[in-house]
């Protein structure tokens, strides 16, 4: 039986003990065993280990091996992907990702996912030709698609590695142990969540890709947790008072949905329908949930007064949709799909991070019922202007689209995980644009490894809750590089960050959160395990000798790394520089096609 399956149909109280997935992690529950035998113990060994198949652990495995070598690759649920697969989130990009500011092989991976579409579904001629296709022509990004066509592209650009076995991929492995010896890691312990089998596995250069850092507190290695105070890093944005481990970026239990009107497609009511309906909003006294412009209206905090709403009407529908049915072949799709990533489903009433197993587990569930009742008072409670009667009863929750049975995500969206102590952290003064130290431009760094470019995106309010941190900080930044010292941890000597793990402070990593950073990051840190294991250095001796350094560089660039911006910008989303740059943008519906990057 399928987690998804699991959690579904089990009562609240087992709910806490399914056999894999946060949960189990949380509870510390134990897999089930093949009948008539008990759990194994077996060992092996690889060159690099990359534990998390996040979208930085999957880079991270395509670098070391595109490098000669060996690559063991674990993830604890069932996909490979993280971010673009297994929690379903359209890309997040800055607005010149078609031009410069990712490595090669993530515009690759963007290609692929254009040219799966236009190799395997019928689109539209107007949809074929474009050059930008967006198959879900949602307006958080220029591409959004479906979970599993990034997935199935994602295992072509690591198939020819896979044949030749430099690439192994264990998926429902999650991390039990890390053995250390003084300040190496030897090893790392999983747990086979199909088997109950624990599987050690050692190796030279171990990388941790987990969505939450979780071989750092394994590990015993030097890491943060939530918020750092500004004493400590003196930036603008930090808490002004002591550090805050528990406040941390809300998360996310994403859905997916189409809409068959004259239907019913209404789910049970969850366990905690009431408890999240109930909840009031401060503002209008009206439950927590609504969604008036779900299919129409507008964003007005975004647009201008001269754009035309009849080219392309923004609404909560569209902003994640990941398939627009009007891209394709009249008839080949009944509805468009979106994903939900809303305020109404944004979990802030508790942190992952730093808790007890039970506290995070608590939390993880509490993610999923509320994203569940959203559903629910979707299809049976929320305003329809029709007048007939309330609620949208054929929403059709598209559990599909993610391999699950209940329409929610494999695992839950994060915005934020355990970051290391490292050799140098990157704090928001140094790609501030409103101070005199940076005013004519950002810190630059020598041991640069890549690009960041988005605005610094934080889920929380600003000061006096009427807008968030993102909102308040839109145009303060610059667009940032990537320090390789970010990626080095202050004691601990082979065990490498490829994803928000990085030396980043909690205000940062709103800027280095996103995909084609995130890739840029796990890309960088394979490529610097392959680099160890060939001239036989430690990662803290690449960046602290000049010439290892340099060398290093010279390969990363080979292999189509990007480490400075050409010009000059401010950093910012997708939407935030087409909303203001052009009233007249073009998001992707073809049948609407005006212009192209």
């Amino acid at each position: 039986m399928h987690r998804r399956q699991f959690l579904t149909r089990a009562a609240a109280g087992a709910a806490l003990l399914a056999t894999s997935g946060p949960l189990a992690r949380a509870a510390g529950a134990t897999a089930p065993t093949a009948p008539g035998r008990p759990p194994r113990a077996r060992e092996s060994r690889t060159e690099v280990l990359v534990v998390g198949a996040s979208l930085g652990g999957v880079a991270a495995a395509l670098a070391a091996a595109r490098m000669g070598r060996n690559v063991i690759l674990t993830e604890e649920t069932r996909w490979i992907g993280g971010q673009a697969t297994t929690q379903g989130v359209p890309l997040d990009e800055h607005p010149w990702i078609e031009s410069f500011g990712a490595t090669r092989s993530y515009r690759e991976f963007r290609r692929g996912v254009r040219d799966y579409y236009r190799s395997h579904y019928p689109l539209t001629p107007e949809a074929r030709s474009d050059p930008t296709l967006n198959p879900g022509a949602g307006w958080v990004s220029g591409l959004s698609f479906e979970p599993r066509v990034g997935l199935a592209v994602l295992f072509q650009m690591l198939a020819v590695h896979l044949s030749a076995g430099r690439i192994q991929i264990r998926t429902q492995y999650r991390p039990l142990a890390v053995a250390m010896e003084g300040d190496r890691c030897r090893a790392v312990t999983l747990r086979d969540e199909t088997t109950g089998d624990e599987h050690t596995i050692a190796a030279p250069m171990i990388i941790d890709g987990t969505e939450l850092g979780d071989l750092l507190p394994l590990a015993g290695m030097e890491h943060v947790v939530g918020a750092e105070s500004r004493a400590q890093t003196g930036e603008p944005n930090a808490v002004d008072g002591p550090a805050a481990p528990r406040d941390q970026m809300q998360f996310t239990h994403i859905f997916a949905l189409d809409h068959l009107p004259g239907e019913d497609h209404t789910i049970d009511k969850p366990r905690d329908y009431e408890q999240w309906r109930t909840r009031a909003n401060p503002h209008n006294g009206q439950p927590k949930l609504p969604l008036p412009d779900l299919f129409g209206g507008r964003h007005d905090y975004y647009i201008k007064p001269d754009r035309d709403p009849a080219l392309y009407p923004l609404s909560t529908w569209n902003f994640r949709r990941i398939l627009c049915r009007e891209n394709f072949a009249p008839g080949t799709f009944r509805s468009d799909v979106t994903v939900a990533i809303w305020t109404q489903n944004a979990y802030n009433f508790g942190p992952l991070l730093g808790v007890t197993p039970d506290e995070q587990a608590k939390h993880f569930e509490g993610a999923r019922q509320l994203s569940l009742s959203l559903i629910h008072w979707l299809q049976t409670e929320a305003p329809n202007p029709s007048g007939n009667r309330n609620g949208f009863p054929g929403l059709r929750p598209r559990g599909d689209v993610f391999g699950t049975d209940d329409g929610l995500a494999q695992y839950p969206y994060v915005r934020e995980s355990r970051r290391i102590k490292a050799e140098f952290t990157v704090l928001e003064q140094h790609f501030r644009n409103d101070v005199e130290a940076t005013r004519h431009g950002p810190v630059k760094y020598k041991d640069s490894v890549g690009l960041s470019g988005y605005r610094v995106d934080i889920h929380k309010p600003a000061a006096g809750g009427k807008v968030s941190l993102t909102i308040a900080n839109h145009g303060k930044h610059w667009c940032q590089q990537i320090p390789l010292g970010a990626l080095i941890p202050v004691r601990v000597e082979n065990l490498l960050p490829a994803c928000k793990n990085l030396g980043v402070t909690a205000v940062t990593n709103g800027a280095f959160r996103v995909h084609p950073t995130e890739w840029n990051i796990g890309e960088a840190a394979g490529a610097l395990a392959a680099y160890c294991l060939e001239k036989k250095l430690a990662p803290r001796q690449v960046r602290n000798t000049l010439g290892h350094l340099a060398d290093f560089q010279r390969e990363v660039v080979r292999q189509g790394f990007e480490l400075d911006w050409p010009n000059r910008e401010f950093a910012r989303s997708y939407f935030s520089h087409v909303s203001v740059e052009d009233p007249e943008w073009y998001f992707g519906e073809a049948k609407r096609l005006k212009r192209r990057f």
